[in-house]
Protein backbone atom coordinates (compact mmCIF):
# COMPACT_ATOMS: atom_id res chain seq x y z
CA UNK A 1 0.00 0.00 0.00
CA UNK A 2 1.11 3.58 -0.66
CA UNK A 3 1.18 5.51 2.61
CA UNK A 4 -0.18 9.05 2.48
CA UNK A 5 -0.76 9.41 6.21
CA UNK A 6 0.09 12.63 8.09
CA UNK A 7 3.28 10.98 9.33
CA UNK A 8 4.44 10.43 5.76
CA UNK A 9 5.80 13.98 5.68
CA UNK A 10 2.98 15.98 4.08
CA UNK A 11 1.87 19.32 5.48
CA UNK A 12 -1.58 18.59 6.91
CA UNK A 13 -2.50 22.20 7.56
CA UNK A 14 -1.55 23.22 4.05
CA UNK A 15 -3.51 20.31 2.56
CA UNK A 16 -6.57 21.21 4.57
CA UNK A 17 -6.52 24.79 3.28
CA UNK A 18 -6.31 23.86 -0.42
CA UNK A 19 -9.12 25.05 -2.69
CA UNK A 20 -11.19 22.63 -4.78
CA UNK A 21 -10.34 24.46 -7.99
CA UNK A 22 -6.76 23.24 -7.62
CA UNK A 23 -8.06 19.79 -8.59
CA UNK A 24 -8.83 18.62 -12.12
CA UNK A 25 -12.59 18.67 -11.50
CA UNK A 26 -15.06 19.34 -14.31
CA UNK A 27 -16.74 22.77 -14.35
CA UNK A 28 -20.07 21.08 -13.51
CA UNK A 29 -18.59 19.51 -10.37
CA UNK A 30 -17.01 22.81 -9.31
CA UNK A 31 -20.52 24.28 -9.54
CA UNK A 32 -21.73 21.47 -7.28
CA UNK A 33 -18.95 22.16 -4.80
CA UNK A 34 -19.92 25.83 -4.68
CA UNK A 35 -23.62 25.00 -4.32
CA UNK A 36 -22.84 22.67 -1.42
CA UNK A 37 -21.09 25.55 0.34
CA UNK A 38 -17.62 24.04 0.38
CA UNK A 39 -14.79 26.58 0.42
CA UNK A 40 -11.57 24.66 1.05
CA UNK A 41 -10.81 20.98 1.34
CA UNK A 42 -10.78 19.15 4.65
CA UNK A 43 -7.69 16.98 5.36
CA UNK A 44 -9.35 13.77 4.15
CA UNK A 45 -10.48 15.47 0.94
CA UNK A 46 -7.06 17.00 0.28
CA UNK A 47 -5.27 13.70 0.86
CA UNK A 48 -7.73 11.33 -0.82
CA UNK A 49 -9.06 13.22 -3.85
CA UNK A 50 -5.86 13.36 -5.95
CA UNK A 51 -5.53 9.57 -5.74
CA UNK A 52 -9.26 9.02 -6.28
CA UNK A 53 -9.37 11.29 -9.32
CA UNK A 54 -6.31 9.47 -10.66
CA UNK A 55 -8.28 6.22 -10.58
CA UNK A 56 -6.35 4.61 -7.69
CA UNK A 57 -7.92 2.30 -5.13
CA UNK A 58 -8.02 3.85 -1.66
CA UNK A 59 -8.24 2.73 1.95
CA UNK A 60 -8.92 5.73 4.19
CA UNK A 61 -9.27 6.17 7.93
CA UNK A 62 -11.25 9.26 8.81
CA UNK A 63 -13.46 10.25 11.76
CA UNK A 64 -17.13 11.10 11.52
CA UNK A 65 -17.72 14.63 10.23
CA UNK A 66 -14.41 14.80 8.34
CA UNK A 67 -15.92 15.32 4.87
CA UNK A 68 -15.37 11.83 3.50
CA UNK A 69 -18.63 11.78 1.47
CA UNK A 70 -17.34 14.56 -0.77
CA UNK A 71 -13.96 12.80 -0.92
CA UNK A 72 -15.44 9.74 -2.62
CA UNK A 73 -18.47 11.52 -4.12
CA UNK A 74 -16.51 13.93 -6.27
CA UNK A 75 -14.35 11.08 -7.49
CA UNK A 76 -17.16 8.79 -8.54
CA UNK A 77 -19.10 11.64 -10.17
CA UNK A 78 -16.01 12.76 -12.08
CA UNK A 79 -15.71 9.28 -13.58
CA UNK A 80 -19.39 9.00 -14.62
CA UNK A 81 -20.51 8.91 -18.24
CA UNK A 82 -24.05 10.38 -18.04
CA UNK A 83 -24.81 9.24 -21.61
CA UNK A 84 -24.27 5.59 -20.65
CA UNK A 85 -27.49 4.35 -19.04
CA UNK A 86 -26.06 1.79 -16.65
CA UNK A 87 -25.06 1.65 -13.00
CA UNK A 88 -21.50 2.97 -12.85
CA UNK A 89 -21.03 3.64 -9.13
CA UNK A 90 -22.18 1.78 -6.01
CA UNK A 91 -21.89 3.08 -2.44
CA UNK A 92 -22.42 0.56 0.38
CA UNK A 93 -23.62 2.07 3.70
CA UNK A 94 -24.44 0.41 7.04
CA UNK A 95 -27.80 2.16 7.64
CA UNK A 96 -30.73 3.77 5.87
CA UNK A 97 -30.02 7.10 7.56
CA UNK A 98 -26.45 7.23 6.30
CA UNK A 99 -27.50 6.07 2.82
CA UNK A 100 -30.12 8.85 2.65
CA UNK A 101 -27.55 11.45 3.71
CA UNK A 102 -25.00 10.21 1.17
CA UNK A 103 -27.66 10.24 -1.56
CA UNK A 104 -28.67 13.80 -0.70
CA UNK A 105 -25.07 15.02 -0.72
CA UNK A 106 -24.29 13.31 -4.03
CA UNK A 107 -27.36 14.95 -5.60
CA UNK A 108 -26.15 18.36 -4.43
CA UNK A 109 -22.71 17.77 -5.90
CA UNK A 110 -24.20 16.46 -9.17
CA UNK A 111 -26.90 19.10 -9.66
CA UNK A 112 -25.10 20.73 -12.63
CA UNK A 113 -24.50 17.41 -14.42
CA UNK A 114 -27.44 16.83 -16.81
CA UNK A 115 -29.52 13.65 -16.61
CA UNK A 116 -27.70 11.93 -13.74
CA UNK A 117 -29.90 9.46 -11.85
CA UNK A 118 -28.98 8.64 -8.24
CA UNK A 119 -31.05 5.99 -6.41
CA UNK A 120 -31.05 5.12 -2.71
CA UNK A 121 -32.00 1.46 -2.14
CA UNK A 122 -32.32 0.29 1.46
CA UNK A 123 -34.06 -2.35 3.52
CA UNK A 124 -37.04 -1.41 5.65
CA UNK A 125 -38.65 0.25 2.63
CA UNK A 126 -41.20 -1.27 0.19
CA UNK A 127 -39.49 -3.41 -2.43
CA UNK A 128 -41.94 -2.68 -5.27
CA UNK A 129 -41.03 0.97 -5.88
CA UNK A 130 -37.33 0.09 -5.78
CA UNK A 131 -37.81 -2.64 -8.39
CA UNK A 132 -39.71 -0.15 -10.56
CA UNK A 133 -36.97 2.47 -10.21
CA UNK A 134 -34.41 -0.02 -11.51
CA UNK A 135 -36.26 -0.54 -14.78
CA UNK A 136 -34.21 2.43 -15.97
CA UNK A 137 -30.78 1.85 -14.49
CA UNK A 138 -29.50 4.64 -12.21
CA UNK A 139 -25.98 5.93 -12.78
CA UNK A 140 -25.27 5.81 -9.04
CA UNK A 141 -26.75 3.48 -6.42
CA UNK A 142 -26.42 4.09 -2.68
CA UNK A 143 -27.75 1.38 -0.40
CA UNK A 144 -27.47 -1.11 2.44
CA UNK A 145 -25.87 -4.51 1.80
CA UNK A 146 -28.90 -6.66 2.64
CA UNK A 147 -31.29 -4.92 0.24
CA UNK A 148 -28.67 -4.66 -2.50
CA UNK A 149 -27.96 -8.39 -2.27
CA UNK A 150 -31.71 -9.04 -2.53
CA UNK A 151 -32.00 -6.86 -5.64
CA UNK A 152 -29.01 -8.61 -7.20
CA UNK A 153 -30.56 -12.02 -6.52
CA UNK A 154 -33.72 -10.87 -8.33
CA UNK A 155 -31.54 -9.68 -11.23
CA UNK A 156 -33.09 -6.23 -10.87
CA UNK A 157 -29.73 -4.57 -10.21
CA UNK A 158 -26.97 -5.02 -12.78
CA UNK A 159 -23.37 -4.20 -11.87
CA UNK A 160 -21.52 -5.40 -14.97
CA UNK A 161 -20.82 -1.76 -15.98
CA UNK A 162 -19.62 -0.66 -12.54
CA UNK A 163 -16.63 1.69 -12.47
CA UNK A 164 -16.48 2.69 -8.78
CA UNK A 165 -17.30 0.71 -5.63
CA UNK A 166 -17.35 2.53 -2.28
CA UNK A 167 -17.43 0.98 1.20
CA UNK A 168 -18.63 3.75 3.55
CA UNK A 169 -18.14 3.14 7.31
CA UNK A 170 -16.88 -0.34 6.52
CA UNK A 171 -16.11 -1.18 10.14
CA UNK A 172 -19.73 -0.73 11.18
CA UNK A 173 -21.01 -2.77 8.25
CA UNK A 174 -18.90 -5.68 9.45
CA UNK A 175 -19.97 -5.09 13.06
CA UNK A 176 -23.58 -5.35 11.92
CA UNK A 177 -22.98 -8.75 10.30
CA UNK A 178 -22.90 -7.63 6.66
CA UNK A 179 -19.65 -9.38 5.74
CA UNK A 180 -21.35 -12.17 3.75
CA UNK A 181 -23.66 -9.82 1.77
CA UNK A 182 -20.70 -7.50 1.07
CA UNK A 183 -18.58 -10.33 -0.30
CA UNK A 184 -21.52 -11.53 -2.41
CA UNK A 185 -21.97 -8.02 -3.84
CA UNK A 186 -18.25 -7.65 -4.58
CA UNK A 187 -18.35 -10.95 -6.48
CA UNK A 188 -20.96 -9.44 -8.83
CA UNK A 189 -18.79 -6.46 -9.77
CA UNK A 190 -16.18 -6.27 -12.56
CA UNK A 191 -12.61 -7.04 -11.52
CA UNK A 192 -11.37 -3.90 -13.27
CA UNK A 193 -13.03 -1.27 -11.11
CA UNK A 194 -11.97 1.41 -8.65
CA UNK A 195 -12.61 0.52 -5.00
CA UNK A 196 -12.64 3.07 -2.17
CA UNK A 197 -12.87 1.92 1.46
CA UNK A 198 -13.57 4.39 4.28
CA UNK A 199 -13.56 3.34 7.92
CA UNK A 200 -13.25 5.04 11.30
CA UNK A 201 -11.28 2.07 12.68
CA UNK A 202 -9.08 -0.60 11.11
CA UNK A 203 -9.48 -3.96 12.87
CA UNK A 204 -8.06 -7.03 11.15
CA UNK A 205 -11.44 -7.84 9.56
CA UNK A 206 -11.25 -4.55 7.61
CA UNK A 207 -7.71 -5.33 6.54
CA UNK A 208 -8.90 -8.71 5.23
CA UNK A 209 -11.74 -7.07 3.30
CA UNK A 210 -9.31 -4.53 1.83
CA UNK A 211 -6.91 -7.26 0.73
CA UNK A 212 -9.75 -9.13 -0.97
CA UNK A 213 -11.48 -6.17 -2.65
CA UNK A 214 -8.80 -3.53 -3.36
CA UNK A 215 -5.83 -3.48 -5.76
CA UNK A 216 -2.62 -1.81 -4.56
CA UNK A 217 -4.55 0.86 -2.64
CA UNK A 218 -3.24 4.20 -1.54
CA UNK A 219 -3.58 4.36 2.25
CA UNK A 220 -4.67 7.62 3.86
CA UNK A 221 -5.29 8.47 7.48
CA UNK A 222 -6.25 11.80 9.01
CA UNK A 223 -6.60 10.56 12.56
CA UNK A 224 -5.18 13.34 14.69
CA UNK A 225 -4.69 15.61 11.68
CA UNK A 226 -5.18 19.35 12.10
CA UNK A 227 -6.53 20.81 15.32
CA UNK A 228 -8.08 17.88 17.14
CA UNK A 229 -11.30 18.70 18.96
CA UNK A 230 -11.16 18.70 22.72
CA UNK A 231 -13.48 16.08 24.20
CA UNK A 232 -13.58 16.02 27.99
CA UNK A 233 -14.08 12.42 29.11
CA UNK A 234 -15.33 11.51 32.59
CA UNK A 235 -16.36 8.19 34.12
CA UNK A 236 -18.82 7.66 36.98
CA UNK A 237 -19.07 4.38 38.88
CA UNK A 238 -22.68 3.76 39.89
CA UNK A 239 -24.93 0.85 40.81
CA UNK A 240 -27.22 -0.18 37.90
CA UNK A 241 -30.40 0.79 39.79
CA UNK A 242 -29.15 4.38 40.17
CA UNK A 243 -28.03 4.91 36.59
CA UNK A 244 -31.14 6.78 35.44
CA UNK A 245 -31.21 9.20 38.41
CA UNK A 246 -27.50 9.87 37.82
CA UNK A 247 -28.14 10.43 34.12
CA UNK A 248 -30.75 13.06 35.01
CA UNK A 249 -28.35 14.72 37.45
CA UNK A 250 -25.59 14.90 34.84
CA UNK A 251 -27.93 16.41 32.25
CA UNK A 252 -28.87 19.09 34.79
CA UNK A 253 -25.22 19.70 35.70
CA UNK A 254 -23.88 20.03 32.16
CA UNK A 255 -27.10 21.27 30.50
CA UNK A 256 -26.04 20.47 26.90
CA UNK A 257 -28.21 22.01 24.19
CA UNK A 258 -28.23 18.60 22.53
CA UNK A 259 -27.09 15.24 23.84
CA UNK A 260 -26.95 11.65 22.57
CA UNK A 261 -27.33 8.94 25.22
CA UNK A 262 -26.10 5.53 24.03
CA UNK A 263 -27.64 2.27 25.23
CA UNK A 264 -26.39 -1.21 24.37
CA UNK A 265 -29.88 -2.73 24.24
CA UNK A 266 -32.85 -1.51 22.21
CA UNK A 267 -35.31 -2.02 25.07
CA UNK A 268 -33.23 0.23 27.31
CA UNK A 269 -33.71 3.20 24.97
CA UNK A 270 -37.48 3.32 25.60
CA UNK A 271 -37.09 2.83 29.35
CA UNK A 272 -34.52 5.62 29.63
CA UNK A 273 -36.71 7.97 27.58
CA UNK A 274 -39.64 7.27 29.89
CA UNK A 275 -37.57 8.13 32.95
CA UNK A 276 -36.10 11.28 31.41
CA UNK A 277 -39.56 12.45 30.33
CA UNK A 278 -40.74 11.97 33.91
CA UNK A 279 -37.87 14.22 35.04
CA UNK A 280 -39.01 16.88 32.56
CA UNK A 281 -36.51 16.45 29.71
CA UNK A 282 -37.54 16.45 26.04
CA UNK A 283 -36.20 13.01 25.11
CA UNK A 284 -36.82 10.64 22.20
CA UNK A 285 -35.69 7.08 21.48
CA UNK A 286 -34.03 5.84 18.30
CA UNK A 287 -33.61 2.11 17.73
CA UNK A 288 -33.76 -0.48 14.98
CA UNK A 289 -37.30 -1.74 15.69
CA UNK A 290 -38.92 1.56 14.71
CA UNK A 291 -40.84 2.14 11.49
CA UNK A 292 -38.95 4.24 8.96
CA UNK A 293 -41.33 7.20 9.20
CA UNK A 294 -40.97 7.25 13.00
CA UNK A 295 -37.17 7.08 12.71
CA UNK A 296 -37.19 9.94 10.21
CA UNK A 297 -39.33 12.11 12.47
CA UNK A 298 -37.11 11.49 15.49
CA UNK A 299 -34.02 12.48 13.50
CA UNK A 300 -35.75 15.60 12.16
CA UNK A 301 -36.80 16.67 15.66
CA UNK A 302 -33.33 16.12 17.11
CA UNK A 303 -31.61 17.96 14.28
CA UNK A 304 -33.98 20.95 14.45
CA UNK A 305 -33.69 21.29 18.27
CA UNK A 306 -37.24 20.13 19.04
CA UNK A 307 -35.70 17.37 21.15
CA UNK A 308 -32.60 17.93 23.24
CA UNK A 309 -31.87 14.35 24.35
CA UNK A 310 -31.70 11.48 21.88
CA UNK A 311 -31.47 8.01 23.45
CA UNK A 312 -30.13 5.65 20.82
CA UNK A 313 -28.74 2.23 20.12
CA UNK A 314 -25.43 2.06 18.24
CA UNK A 315 -26.90 0.64 15.05
CA UNK A 316 -29.68 3.25 14.86
CA UNK A 317 -27.29 6.13 15.51
CA UNK A 318 -24.76 5.14 12.86
CA UNK A 319 -25.10 7.76 10.14
CA UNK A 320 -26.55 10.32 12.54
CA UNK A 321 -25.31 13.63 11.15
CA UNK A 322 -26.21 16.45 13.52
CA UNK A 323 -23.97 19.45 13.98
CA UNK A 324 -22.82 20.61 17.38
CA UNK A 325 -23.86 17.76 19.68
CA UNK A 326 -22.82 19.17 23.04
CA UNK A 327 -22.46 15.90 24.94
CA UNK A 328 -22.42 12.14 24.53
CA UNK A 329 -23.38 9.98 27.50
CA UNK A 330 -22.78 6.24 27.68
CA UNK A 331 -25.64 4.81 29.73
CA UNK A 332 -23.71 1.57 29.50
CA UNK A 333 -20.19 1.12 28.19
CA UNK A 334 -19.77 -0.87 24.97
CA UNK A 335 -17.71 -4.05 25.09
CA UNK A 336 -15.53 -2.86 22.19
CA UNK A 337 -13.26 0.16 22.86
CA UNK A 338 -13.48 1.14 19.17
CA UNK A 339 -17.26 1.53 19.55
CA UNK A 340 -16.63 3.86 22.49
CA UNK A 341 -14.30 5.98 20.35
CA UNK A 342 -16.90 6.16 17.60
CA UNK A 343 -19.67 7.09 20.06
CA UNK A 344 -17.81 9.99 21.59
CA UNK A 345 -16.89 11.18 18.09
CA UNK A 346 -20.49 12.42 17.81
CA UNK A 347 -19.48 15.38 19.96
CA UNK A 348 -16.53 17.68 19.37
CA UNK A 349 -17.10 17.72 15.62
CA UNK A 350 -15.81 20.31 13.16
CA UNK A 351 -13.19 21.45 15.67
CA UNK A 352 -15.68 22.21 18.45
CA UNK A 353 -15.20 20.99 21.99
CA UNK A 354 -17.44 18.40 23.58
CA UNK A 355 -18.11 16.29 26.65
CA UNK A 356 -18.30 12.49 26.94
CA UNK A 357 -19.70 11.06 30.18
CA UNK A 358 -19.89 7.35 30.97
CA UNK A 359 -21.95 5.59 33.64
CA UNK A 360 -20.16 2.45 34.79
CA UNK A 361 -21.63 -0.34 36.85
CA UNK A 362 -18.99 -2.10 38.97
CA UNK A 363 -18.89 -4.98 36.48
CA UNK A 364 -18.02 -2.51 33.68
CA UNK A 365 -14.91 -1.02 35.28
CA UNK A 366 -12.66 -3.43 33.37
CA UNK A 367 -14.00 -1.95 30.12
CA UNK A 368 -12.75 1.48 31.23
CA UNK A 369 -9.19 0.11 31.41
CA UNK A 370 -9.54 -1.30 27.88
CA UNK A 371 -10.75 2.11 26.65
CA UNK A 372 -7.84 3.82 28.40
CA UNK A 373 -5.38 1.46 26.69
CA UNK A 374 -7.05 2.06 23.31
CA UNK A 375 -6.73 5.85 23.68
CA UNK A 376 -3.43 5.94 25.52
CA UNK A 377 -5.00 8.18 28.17
CA UNK A 378 -5.65 7.51 31.87
CA UNK A 379 -9.37 7.52 32.76
CA UNK A 380 -10.71 10.49 34.68
CA UNK A 381 -13.16 9.42 37.41
CA UNK A 382 -15.73 11.75 38.95
CA UNK A 383 -18.55 11.57 41.48
CA UNK A 384 -22.05 13.04 41.24
CA UNK A 385 -25.19 12.76 43.35
CA UNK A 386 -28.11 11.03 41.58
CA UNK A 387 -31.46 12.82 41.51
CA UNK A 388 -33.64 12.09 44.51
CA UNK A 389 -36.95 13.03 42.87
CA UNK A 390 -38.47 14.93 39.98
CA UNK A 391 -36.24 17.57 38.42
CA UNK A 392 -37.78 21.05 38.57
CA UNK A 393 -35.43 22.88 36.23
CA UNK A 394 -34.90 20.51 33.31
CA UNK A 395 -34.13 22.57 30.18
CA UNK A 396 -36.88 22.36 27.58
CA UNK A 397 -36.04 22.01 23.90
CA UNK A 398 -36.12 25.50 22.34
CA UNK A 399 -38.15 24.47 19.28
CA UNK A 400 -41.26 22.43 18.45
CA UNK A 401 -41.98 20.66 15.17
CA UNK A 402 -45.04 21.01 12.96
CA UNK A 403 -45.74 18.31 10.38
CA UNK A 404 -47.47 19.29 7.13
CA UNK A 405 -49.02 16.45 5.13
CA UNK A 406 -47.67 17.71 1.81
CA UNK A 407 -44.26 17.72 0.20
CA UNK A 408 -42.30 17.62 -3.03
CA UNK A 409 -45.03 15.71 -4.86
CA UNK A 410 -47.31 18.67 -4.07
CA UNK A 411 -44.67 21.08 -5.46
CA UNK A 412 -44.13 22.40 -1.95
CA UNK A 413 -40.84 24.18 -1.25
CA UNK A 414 -39.25 25.44 2.00
CA UNK A 415 -39.85 29.01 0.82
CA UNK A 416 -43.60 28.35 0.55
CA UNK A 417 -43.74 27.19 4.18
CA UNK A 418 -41.60 30.08 5.37
CA UNK A 419 -43.81 32.51 3.48
CA UNK A 420 -46.98 31.10 5.02
CA UNK A 421 -45.56 31.35 8.53
CA UNK A 422 -44.19 34.87 8.16
CA UNK A 423 -47.19 36.02 6.12
CA UNK A 424 -50.65 34.82 7.14
CA UNK A 425 -49.39 33.18 10.35
CA UNK A 426 -47.65 36.39 11.39
CA UNK A 427 -44.43 34.90 12.79
CA UNK A 428 -41.09 36.64 12.62
CA UNK A 429 -38.43 34.88 10.58
CA UNK A 430 -36.16 34.38 13.59
CA UNK A 431 -38.89 32.25 15.25
CA UNK A 432 -38.64 29.68 12.46
CA UNK A 433 -35.92 27.01 12.40
CA UNK A 434 -35.10 24.21 9.99
CA UNK A 435 -37.57 23.25 7.27
CA UNK A 436 -37.37 19.72 5.82
CA UNK A 437 -39.41 18.84 2.74
CA UNK A 438 -39.83 15.17 1.80
CA UNK A 439 -41.92 13.61 -1.00
CA UNK A 440 -45.24 13.52 0.91
CA UNK A 441 -44.53 15.34 4.19
CA UNK A 442 -42.78 18.46 5.39
CA UNK A 443 -41.50 19.46 8.82
CA UNK A 444 -40.85 22.94 10.19
CA UNK A 445 -39.30 23.91 13.52
CA UNK A 446 -40.96 26.82 15.32
CA UNK A 447 -39.93 28.51 18.56
CA UNK A 448 -41.63 26.47 21.29
CA UNK A 449 -43.49 29.41 22.78
CA UNK A 450 -45.06 30.27 19.42
CA UNK A 451 -45.79 26.75 18.17
CA UNK A 452 -49.44 26.71 19.30
CA UNK A 453 -50.21 30.00 17.56
CA UNK A 454 -48.37 28.92 14.41
CA UNK A 455 -50.28 25.64 14.32
CA UNK A 456 -53.65 27.34 14.73
CA UNK A 457 -52.94 29.89 12.02
CA UNK A 458 -51.62 27.33 9.53
CA UNK A 459 -54.73 25.23 10.07
CA UNK A 460 -56.94 28.24 9.47
CA UNK A 461 -54.95 29.62 6.55
CA UNK A 462 -53.33 28.27 3.41
CA UNK A 463 -49.90 27.37 2.09
CA UNK A 464 -49.28 28.27 -1.53
CA UNK A 465 -53.00 28.91 -1.91
CA UNK A 466 -54.00 25.45 -0.65
CA UNK A 467 -55.10 23.96 2.67
CA UNK A 468 -53.11 21.06 4.06
CA UNK A 469 -53.38 18.99 7.22
CA UNK A 470 -50.96 20.29 9.86
CA UNK A 471 -50.13 18.70 13.22
CA UNK A 472 -47.66 19.21 16.03
CA UNK A 473 -45.49 16.16 16.71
Amino acid sequence: MTDLSPNAGADTAGAAAAAFDTLALTPALLQGVAAAGYATMTPIQARALPAVLDGRDLIAQAPTGSGKTAAFGLGLLQHLDPAAIRTQALVLCPTRELADQVGQQLRKLAFAIPNVKISVLCGGMPLGPQLASLEHAPHVVVGTPGRLQELLSKRALQLDGLRTLVFDEADRMLDMGFEEPIRAIVAKTPKMRQSLLFSATFPEAIRELARAALRDPVEVTVEGAGAAPTIEQYFYEIEPAKKTPLLGALLLEYRPESCVVFCNMRRDTEEVVGSLSHYGFTALALHGDMEQRDRDEVLVRFANRSCNVLVASDVAARGLDVEDVGAVINYELPTDPDVYVHRIGRTGRAGRGGVALSLCAPREVARVEQIAQRQGLPPSWRRAQPLGGKAHNAPAAPMATLRIDAGKTDKLRPGDILGALTGEAGLKADAIGKINVYPTRSYVAVARGQAAAALARLREGKIKGRKFRVARI
